[in-house]
């Protein structure tokens, strides 16, 4: 089995794929798992689903963070009889035509509940900075779609910066210059969303140091950012947070399909990933933010996997 990223240089990769590990060892018919990072570049990660092609895997599992310029070399994939499989980011096509089946989640939903939690905890309404991963991305489009249809976009909430969202490639580095360039552009941020959120730690904190006051983030969770809250809750009166999961295990339902498909084995049930609430800083529901100091900051509570485990991984 084949499984490729389109970009695998942060935390959420690592344990991401450690998850596809875990899944295929409960399953016998595979016998190894091949693993490429594209780097961000387009080219490479075309290149890597070819080179699986190549090996001759019978399954391939394929996180498409290029999109649709990814659907030439997923439809040759599954041309060349690999149950192909694009999760995640939505690469265009045709299930059964460009590929063998498309494993996504409600990305909309969760930025219904960014919004929702907005509504209700800024009332009176405010500037929303919006960032995700590539430029294009149908995650980061699709949460934009939720947030606005909940918040509406020519109301008292409104959306700054880059529509629809400030584009970081999800990596850290790339990040901290967005995000530390819109502090200084945008006198008056009231909400932060992203769909990364332990990304924008570094720059956070910088900002903090420098006297900037954080507002109210909607996000996805993260062992650092929760403590960046814990650590700054005191003397950040308007730091509320809310997490929705990372959504790590996306992976293994991408996964449980590619394996059944290429076996002949047990379907799972779901197609869809589910987009579940994680933390609130101000009801506690369904958990109050929760920082563990005994373990790194690039792990994720919410996950499968537990934090103790994640902090042991390496390398992808």
């Amino acid at each position: 089995m084949g499984f490729t990223d389109g970009f695998g240089g942060n935390s959420w990769r690592l344990v991401t794929t450690a998850a596809v590990r875990e899944e295929i060892k409960l399953c016998p018919n595979v016998t190894k798992l091949y693993y490429a990072d594209g780097q961000g570049k387009t080219d490479k990660a075309i290149s890597d689903i070819k080179g699986m092609v190549a090996k001759g895997v019978k399954a391939l599992v394929v996180f498409p963070d290029a999109g649709e310029a990814m659907l030439p070399a997923l439809r040759s994939a599954y041309k060349a009889g690999v149950v192909t499989i694009p999760y995640r980011v939505w690469a265009g096509g045709t299930a059964g035509k460009d590929y063998t089946m498309w494993v996504g989640s409600d990305f909309v939903n969760s930025g219904k509940q960014w919004g929702t939690w907005i509504k209700k905890n800024l009332p009176e309404g405010g500037n929303i900075l919006r960032i995700s991963g590539p430029a294009g991305n149908s995650q980061g489009a699709d949460e934009s779609k939720g947030l606005e249809s909940v918040l509406g976009t020519t109301g008292k909430y409104k959306f700054i910066g880059t529509a629809p969202f400030e584009a970081t490639g999800w990596d850290p580095g790339k990040t901290q210059e967005v995000l530390t360039a819109a502090i200084a552009k945008y006198p008056k941020i009231d909400v932060i969303t992203s769909d990364f959120g332990p990304s924008m730690v570094s720059a956070l904190q910088a900002a903090v140091d420098s006297g900037w006051k954080v507002p109210a983030i909607a996000t996805s969770d993260g062992n650092v950012l929760s403590c960046f809250y814990e650590d700054n809750k005191a003397t950040q009166p308007d730091f509320k947070l809310m997490t929705v999961s990372t959504q790590n295990d996306h992976s293994r339902l991408a996964t449980q399909w590619a394996v059944a498909l290429a076996t002949g084995g047990k379907t799972p049930k779901a197609k869809i990933f589910p987009s579940n609430l994680f933390e609130d800083s101000v009801s506690g529901s369904p958990s109050p933010v929760t920082c563990r100091k005994d373990l790194p900051g690039d792990v994720y509570l919410s996950a499968q996997m537990s934090g103790d485990r994640q902090a042991k991984l390496k390398t992808n």
